[in-house]
């Protein structure tokens, strides 16, 4: 089994068959989460200090803040499963 790797910043990459969400960090629920796992010890910070603009949910109950926007792991994540980028049409 290949294991297919996302870009999520800065040159850190999480295996793509692990990723379960991929949401913004502006809500109460997300910032809730985040908190959640902080606390558990399951939090990964990968923003080198920059604004947190994407949390990834991954299947594993970790949590890993990101500094690139969601659309733009979630296109990178479409195109590493071999997704059209023909725009939905």
């Amino acid at each position: 089994m290949e294991i297919k790797l996302i870009n999520i910043g800065f040159g850190n990459f999480v295996a793509a068959n692990r990723i379960v969400a991929i949401v913004s960090p502006e809500s109460a629920p997300i910032k809730r989460i985040v908190q959640e796992a902080r606390d558990r010890g399951m939090l990964i910070d990968a923003t080198y200090g920059r604004r947190t603009r994407a949390v990834v949910v991954c299947d594993s109950d970790h949590v890993i803040l990101s500094a690139v926007q969601p659309e733009t792991v979630a296109h990178r994540l479409n195109l590493k499963e071999g997704g059209s980028n023909d725009g939905g049409a």
